[in-house]
């Protein structure tokens, strides 16, 4: 006579078989994550000088060479080659390593003025919006969840920058060599505005004037909350906005 399990044991085969779908799904999201969409993070923005000597050499007093500051005052627009967007901590349940998550977007309009004296250069004004509903990653599927969770870019499509105090550019500006200084303006994300100080490096050369930054702050600090799908991928506390701006003649 065949004995047919008792209740006990059709419930621990239950809660083993349910162990092991759960178990199944983990790995195949796991799967799906790192081995069908790998992690291929860009390096931050970061600019470079030159290998060429430049070819102007009257030197004004402030240090800024005349021959190639001069001329650049007036109206600068946003040119091809500008990106901008995010860069975050990710990690991945169940596995101690944290990786960068990044999204860019080359949708970018603004301009910024420029006013030149005796060789001196000065950004006086300069406004930008990124579509930040355009971001793209390495993986569709934290494209696809970005737009609902954290920044929410269905709900608050834009995010802009308008200078507030002028930026005299450091000797050695108008050569074509990275220099640095700093940029203080109103940022407006996720419908949230912050009057904040972004460090940059500043590169002016002809017609050509690139400026490459980044800022980093709590989510809280523009209204969002660090996003988290499922309990299967969390973002840590900090977020990071970065650009590279490439400005031409207007």
């Amino acid at each position: 006579m065949v004995r047919l399990p008792g209740r006990e044991n059709k419930q621990r085969i239950a809660l083993i078989a349910g162990g092991a779908g759960v178990a199944m799904i983990v790995l195949a999201f796991l799967l799906v994550y790192f081995v069908i969409f790998p992690t291929s993070s860009p390096k931050p923005f970061k600019l470079t000088s030159p290998t060429s000597a430049p070819t102007a050499t009257s030197v004004t007093g402030s240090g800024t060479t005349a021959a190639s500051a001069a001329g650049a005052g007036g109206r600068w627009s946003v040119a091809s080659g500008s990106q901008a967007g995010y860069r975050v901590r990710e990690k991945l349940a169940f596995l101690p390593a944290q990786s960068d998550a990044v999204g860019r977007t080359s949708s970018i309009t603004g301009a910024a003025t420029l006013s030149e004296s005796k060789g001196r250069v000065t950004i006086t004004a300069a406004s930008f919006d990124v579509a930040v509903d355009t971001l793209k990653s390495d993986r569709s599927m934290r494209d696809e969840k970005i737009h609902e969770i954290g920044l929410e870019s269905s709900r608050y499509p834009t995010a802009t920058f308008v200078l507030s105090t002028a930026i005299a550019l450091p000797a050695g500006a108008g050569t074509g060599e990275v220099v640095h200084a700093s940029a203080t303006g109103v940022f407006d994300i996720h419908g949230t505005s912050k009057r904040e100080t972004v460090p940059l490096e500043l590169s002016l050369s002809g017609s050509t004037l690139q400026a490459a930054g980044a800022l980093t702050f709590p989510w809280s600090e523009f209204g969002m909350t660090a996003p988290s799908v499922g309990g299967f991928v969390t973002v840590t506390g900090e977020a990071t906005m970065e650009f590279d701006l490439r400005l031409a003649r207007a």
